[in-house]
């Protein structure tokens, strides 16, 4: 069974891995087992599961067998060693980077990630006396340049979110590796299904499971995983001291939409492509930014280290905010929600999704116009997606007639 799973491809090991050792009584699905913590009537055994020299459980804060059949399960997609979860994409995140970061270290980052990591970078790790180096994302002799100044952390994020730049993973990973680095990769907008980043050279990939992986909106969850088992290891200890610990009933939501994920993101990415050569003849359209058009500044490196180009896009419309306003609200077949990856179509600007955190000079200064729009795929035809597109600017421009 062990060898077939490792053979199989990716769809397969979405619907099968991970789960087999957590079947029980004939049971064809995980699982969820809500329980605080396991009994144990041989003190012994207690004490040798308690200390981690025998497999098994003692407290939800630490581990839980439905949570567990989930790392399992990304472990073998990410083709990984070690994996642990979170409650969150962003408890994945800020957990990792306090996992290795002490005052007076150094990170070299790219000014294109998620608001939410800008902010851990911006405003929390300065207090801790922590430097942080922002380069242009995509200026991949600037972020060499940095790193070989010496550094403890190169955090990368690609595709990014809400512009989807792409970085070089392969070339950044050997910069990093170079000066002694830990080379950490959200891959939250491509999955393992994309994009594998430690085939690429970089030590800890991170997800936000709540996004592509759930892939319906209705869980909270993120994910770390290495080839390094300690460095998964050490990251694990940070969480269940500190407590994000994932919710078993979480675990198995996100467990039965990833069974999909080979289905859904290989239809949210079609859509993607055919929505973005749509817009790019939409006359209020003034960008469309999408990894898989050949016009994309990172086309060629996309199409090197990924297998496919992923179900997020942007675009950015004339007439800013107030055209934004006016398009949004006139769309049929799309949530104007804060949140990407599920099985409908969600759109909205940066400033009340990815980056609401931040100021519209942040923004700015981050290459995120007000009138950006992010639009998250969904699974429904193509062809009703466009003229739901379509259909709204045409009302826009008859509003501004």
């Amino acid at each position: 069974m062990e060898n077939k799973m490792k053979k199989a491809k990716m769809g397969t090991k979405a619907v099968w891995a991970g789960e087999k050792d957590y079947l029980v009584h004939g049971a064809t699905q995980v699982p969820v087992i809500p329980s605080v913590a396991y009994n144990y009537d041989d003190m012994d055994e207690w004490y040798e599961v308690a200390v981690g020299r025998k497999k098994g459980h003692i407290y939800g804060r630490n581990t839980n067998p439905t949570v567990q059949a989930f790392e399992d399960k990304l472990k073998e997609l990410e083709e990984a060693k070690a994996a642990t979860s979170f409650s969150t994409g962003m408890a994945a995140i800020s957990n990792t980077l306090y996992t290795f970061l002490r005052p007076g270290d150094r990170v070299v980052t790219i000014k294109d990630t998620y608001g939410g990591t800008n902010k851990i970078f911006t405003e929390f790790l300065p207090q801790m006396d922590i430097d942080i180096t922002f380069c242009e994302t995509g200026n991949h002799e600037q972020v060499e340049a940095e790193v070989a100044k010496g550094c403890k952390i190169l955090y990368l994020e690609t595709p990014t979110n809400p512009t989807v730049k792409i970085t070089d993973i392969k070339r950044m990973a050997e910069a990093g590796q170079k000066a002694g680095a830990i080379v950490i990769v959200d891959n939250t907008f491509a999955t393992p299904l994309n994009q594998q980043p430690l085939k690429l050279g970089a030590d800890i990939v991170l997800h936000s499971a709540t996004k592509f992986l759930g892939g319906h909106a209705d869980a909270l969850g993120g994910v770390a995983c290495s080839n390094n088992a300690e460095y998964i290891e050490k990251i694990y200890h940070y969480r269940e001291i500190n407590g994000a610990t994932m919710d078993p009933w979480a675990a198995y939501l996100i467990l039965r939409g990833m069974k999909t994920l080979e289905l859904r993101v290989r239809r949210q990415e079609e859509n993607a492509m055919k929505l973005a050569n749509y817009l790019k003849s939409e006359e209020m359209v003034e960008s469309v930014f999408y990894p898989g058009l050949e016009e994309h500044p990172n086309h060629e490196i996309a199409k090197k280290q990924m297998v496919g180009f992923g179900g997020m896009l942007s675009f950015a419309v004339k007439g800013g905010i107030d055209t934004v306003k006016e398009l949004l609200p006139n769309l049929t077949f799309a949530h104007r929600a804060a949140n990407l990856g599920a099985v409908e179509t969600t759109v909205g600007p940066a400033r009340t999704t990815s980056h609401v955190e931040c100021t519209p000079e942040e923004r700015k200064a981050m290459g995120i116009p007000e009138g950006l729009i992010r639009v998250s795929c969904g699974i429904e035809n193509a062809e009703d997606i466009i003229n739901d597109f379509k259909e709204a600017f045409t009302y826009v421009k008859e509003a501004v007639r």
